[in-house]
């Protein structure tokens, strides 16, 4: 008849081993079997090894308690936490002795986390003298750092699976080749995983990083040599709510950037303006880029509107009828005695030569000129 146990195994181990004894038990109860060696071994769930009976730091040292005595002959197994430290612990030896006297010598496993099994050296022995003292057959012990594999979280998942057939009777192969297989499928799954988080990391950072536009200013054609190039330049650059402004002093000769503007806004529209003297304003929408360029209109109102009036100091009274000239163009003076005159952008330029039939006391006009620009009539 089989016998029962209230636990698939106790776990002996030294306080300063703690992590790893937690970690043990996590592995093992946890530990999922294939479904045909369920079905083969009479299994009634896939993981098989559980419960696992972990001593609670609470029971305190000395001679074994009843409560523990009872837990070691409840339970199946007795897994010893191997190490320099367990090594000298006596209340170790002592559940390895009390397992033994329980007629279980067979299934006393060892899982060696730290040390060396057999060592010539007292503080490099893994193994407690329990071990030689009562006559325990050879053990050698799933050793996670038997360097079986380059990298030693594998070794020490072939120390896991070691322990495991152990335990369950099982071929070592089996297990350890579904084992692998599983772990590459994690690895593979865990890659994605990570890849996909740094893509769509680098996407949000790559959305949201902030960048500058540079704004440059080009005249069209007709262009005028003669005219002064285009200067303080103002542009105002709108995002959805957000509003920036800044001034180019020569659009000619440079760009203006708009910093920090965030990378997802490329590609949406923009609303910019641009006010200057010497060109007509300029409001367009238009899908934002890291290069713009815009193009500006010269206002041929700013250097080809001319106003002249002509005043003769002696009378006190402005000149009326009388015949004008400017960049070969004639206009008479109004009752006012002001002429207006309208240049082609081809031919203005910055001043005027002013000509009447009478001699005037100054005859150049510098442009771009005010509402009153009066000459004297000698």
């Amino acid at each position: 008849m089989k016998e029962m146990y209230r636990y698939f195994a106790f776990i002996s181990y030294n306080s300063q081993d703690l992590r790893w004894g937690k970690r043990v038990q996590r592995k093992l109860e946890h530990y999922r079997m294939p479904a045909t060696l369920c079905s083969r071994h009479g299994w009634e769930q896939r993981k098989p090894m559980q419960p696992i009976f972990f001593a609670p730091t609470d029971i305190q040292p000395g001679e074994l308690t009843p409560e523990l005595q009872a837990r070691l002959r409840d339970s199946r197994h007795l897994i010893v936490i191997c190490s320099p430290r367990s090594a000298k612990s006596e209340w170790v030896g002592r559940e390895i002795a009390y397992f033994h006297r329980l007629g279980r010598t067979r299934n006393i496993h060892f899982f060696i986390i730290d040390g060396e099994p057999h060592s010539s050296d007292p503080e490099r022995e893994c193994f407690n003298p329990a071990v030689g003292e009562l006559g325990l057959p050879e053990i050698l012990g799933a050793n996670i750092h038997e360097r079986i594999y380059r990298w030693s979280w594998l070794n020490r998942q072939r120390a896991y699976v070691q322990l495991i057939t152990k335990l369950l009777g099982v071929e070592f192969d089996t297990l350890w080749k579904r084992h692998r297989r599983r772990l590459i499928r994690k690895i593979v799954a865990w890659t994605a995983g990570l890849l996909a988080v740094l893509a769509g990391g680098f996407l949000l950072w790559q959305s949201n990083r902030p960048v500058d536009i540079a704004v440059r200013l080009q005249e069209t054609a007709p262009l005028n040599p003669e005219l002064p190039p285009l200067a303080d330049a103002r542009i105002t650059l709108t995002l959805d709510n957000e509003t920036k402004t800044d001034t180019l002093r020569a659009p000619a000769d440079g760009l203006l950037y708009f910093a920090n503007i965030p990378h997802n806004r490329l590609g949406r529209p923009a609303h910019l303006t641009v006010s200057c003297r010497d060109c007509l304003d300029l409001d367009t929408t238009l899908v934002l880029s890291s290069g713009i360029a815009l193009p500006l209109r010269r206002d041929p109102a700013v250097y080809g509107e001319v106003r002249v009036t002509l005043w003769n100091p002696d009378t006190e009274r402005p000149v009326a009828g009388c015949p004008v000239q400017v960049a070969g163009y004639t206009a008479e003076t109004d009752a006012d005695g002001t002429a207006a005159f309208f240049v082609p952008l081809e031919e203005q330029r910055t001043k005027y030569v002013v000509s009447a039939p009478f001699l005037l006391e100054n005859d150049t006009l510098y442009m771009p000129c005010g509402e009153v620009n009066i000459f004297w009539v000698r």
